[in-house]
């Protein structure tokens, strides 16, 4: 929102919410209905019947450039500005896709009302050209001037500063104006298309590739890497006053006053506003070589829909915490049945999120692979080749530490972790399986008042150090599962006597580890508190009772570059196993945590709570 919001700033459709895109449906069902009874290639209006499908294939290209921006910069080659974003940014810019809207019906009713603007041939020379002059000319010198105007005090407060608010701009920030803003922009912008029209030399593909070139500058523009090589200004020099580059545009944002060009800067070389340091911000963005991580945090995908809510899928949803939908699962399966057909025969992980922390880089890695793929037997060689390669490149990139996330550290996979340090002594990186945390975390979100909890489902690693340290400090333990409370009476563990095995399940709070059945569950009274030590959520069955979080922690803010929710976690909370890596590396430890070693519970918590990360409620 601009510093003092002016007259139409909010967009008509605003109230709509996700349902804004109703407003092209009468036009999207008489297109098509007159496509269907039109009687040959005469009588059919071509260019009124590829409007929506050209408004689609501009989602898309919006979609592709905000999923390789985010790549891009999360690896740190050729990144030009290293501030990071937060979800007010994302939640800012939201409504990306709402200029696409107003494209759609300015299109639709300019079809139907302006004469010379229906039945339009597929190309026409001239009309091609004079769109192209026309842009290089008007266009280029209006938007000029009125961005300078837009940065006087006054509009600048009372509009552009909305855009502004973006300092390390995303691709969609291009489009991030209000209303009336926006409005003037395509004023302009129809100046070239107005005028083919009118003169009788419009074409369809002179009007979508300009619209399609429009979006193509906007993008590279603001996507905040360096992707035009040198060579292309050095074969033809005269370009550099025909085309900017991601880090001229970037000096707009940061400096504010200089490089106010649209896509051509010949007129800021003109006026005399050239940021004087474009040159140089442009050779070092593509020297700039690729960013070792200091801590790695390796997980995987999920669900099928789960790669849309990656920090490289659909911004809107990775700012949010992973639901199933399942309309929208509905909608998606032909992409999400490639995507998942394209991961099985991918080979290799990729860096989804990076972040900074007390002069650490952190990056976040996924294997690419789902849940089902986990609990497959036939699986379980090709995910540790994954897993060992992941390591093994994180360890020549020099990286302290690695964390395991979700099923990357299943005991039946890898035994926790140990598989790989057998396999590979040599390794420099340390491997942290974060049990010490996860336990530390559900032992101290118990309230001090409790003297009896459920111990549920199948007992890991963790589950085990829970059940001691809660017996140890006088809290009764009872087993569900006999042969689970078999395995604890016989382990070397020291439980006493507060450990039992249930004979009722009139016990508020359950820990709930993996194979809880729904039968199991039923089985809890009203109000019980349900507590997971698992890396999975357990099903949410009964409404009268409570469900805690998976093992997790609020992380500080001084962590930049947070801005996508790790699967169903809130956001900023980490899950207990990340935050356990980060820890790791930040006291220095030498060691590794996994396989069946574990660190003192008390030293891992107050560690944690030393850096900054807060433990999360327990919510009743």
């Amino acid at each position: 929102m601009a510093t003092k919001p002016g007259v139409l700033t909010d967009w008509p459709w605003k109230h709509l919410g996700n349902f804004k895109y109703a407003i092209l449906t009468p036009w999207v069902i008489h297109s098509t209905y007159s496509l269907l009874m039109s009687k040959g290639e005469k009588e059919a209006n071509l260019t009124y019947h590829l409007i929506f499908p050209f408004l689609m294939t501009r989602v898309l290209h919006n979609q592709i450039w905000i999923s390789v921006s985010r790549y891009r910069t999360a690896k740190g080659k050729n990144r030009i500005v290293d501030k990071g974003i937060d979800f007010e940014q994302v939640d800012r810019e939201s409504n990306w896709d709402d200029q696409i809207i107003l494209n759609g019906i300015l299109l639709y009713l300019t079809n139907m009302i302006m004469p010379g603007a229906s039945h339009l041939p597929l190309w026409r020379s001239d009309g091609f050209i004079i769109v192209i002059l026309l842009h290089t000319g008007p266009v280029e010198f209006l938007y000029y001037w009125l961005h300078r105007a837009l940065h006087h005090h006054f509009l600048y407060s009372r509009y552009h500063s909305h855009h502004h608010s973006s300092i390390a701009t995303e691709p969609i920030t291009s489009v991030i104006h209000p209303f009336a803003e926006e409005v003037a922009y395509f004023l302009l912008f129809a100046i070239p298309l107005m005028t083919v029209m009118f003169t009788g030399t419009a074409s369809i593909a002179a009007i979508f590739i300009y619209i399609t070139y429009i979006d193509l500058m906007n993008n590279m523009g603001h996507c905040n890497f360096e992707l035009v090589p040198k060579w292309v200004f050095s074969t033809f020099p005269p370009l550099k006053f025909l085309m900017y580059t991601p880090s001229y545009h970037s000096l707009h944002h940061t400096q504010f006053r200089t490089n106010y060009s649209l896509f051509m800067p010949m007129y800021d070389y003109l006026y005399g506003t050239v940021d004087k340091s474009s040159d140089d911000l442009y050779e070092t963005s593509l020297k700039r070589q690729e960013e070792s991580p200091d801590i790695v945090h390796l997980t995987h995908l999920t669900t099928t829909d789960s790669i849309y809510h990656l920090r490289l899928g659909f911004a809107s949803l990775a700012s949010k915490p992973y639901a199933f939908k399942w309309y929208f699962t509905i909608a998606m399966w032909p992409v999400s049945c490639w995507s998942a057909v394209f991961t099985w025969f991918y080979g290799h992980t990729f860096v989804s999120e990076s972040n900074t922390f007390n002069n650490l880089k952190l990056q976040s890695w996924v294997v690419p692979r789902y849940t089902m793929h986990y609990l497959l037997q036939r699986e379980k060689k090709d995910l540790n080749y994954l897993i060992e390669e992941a390591l093994l490149e994180a360890d020549s990139k020099g990286a302290k530490v690695v964390s395991f996330g979700l099923l990357n550290q299943h005991e039946e996979l890898n035994g926790n972790g140990e598989l790989y340090i057998q396999r590979h002594p040599q390794l420099r990186i340390r491997l942290v399986d974060g049990s010490s945390l996860a336990a530390a975390v559900v032992v101290n979100s118990i309230p001090q008042e409790t003297t009896q909890v459920l111990l549920t489902g199948r007992i890991s690693k963790v589950g085990y150090a829970i059940a001691l340290a809660l017996c140890q400090k006088g809290v009764q333990v009872a087993a569900m599962n006999e042969d689970e409370y078999q395995k604890l009476q016989h382990s070397d563990c020291q439980f006493g006597k507060n450990l039992v095995l249930a004979e009722n399940y009139d016990q508020k709070i359950w820990l709930v580890g993996e194979g809880l059945t729904d039968k199991e569950q039923l089985k809890a009274t009203k109000g019980t508190v349900f507590v997971p030590f698992t890396q999975f959520p357990p099903k949410k069955l009964l409404k009268d009772c409570y469900y805690h979080t998976t093992p997790a922690m609020v992380a500080p803010k001084s962590l930049d570059n947070i801005h996508s929710c790790e699967n169903w976690l809130a956001r900023r909370v980490m899950s207990a196993w990340r935050v356990a890596g980060i820890v790791h590396g930040l006291e220095g430890w030498n060691v590794h945590e996994c396989g069946q070693t574990m660190f003192s519970m008390d030293k891992v918590w107050e560690a944690t709570l030393l850096h900054g990360f807060c433990p999360l409620s327990l919510s009743v």
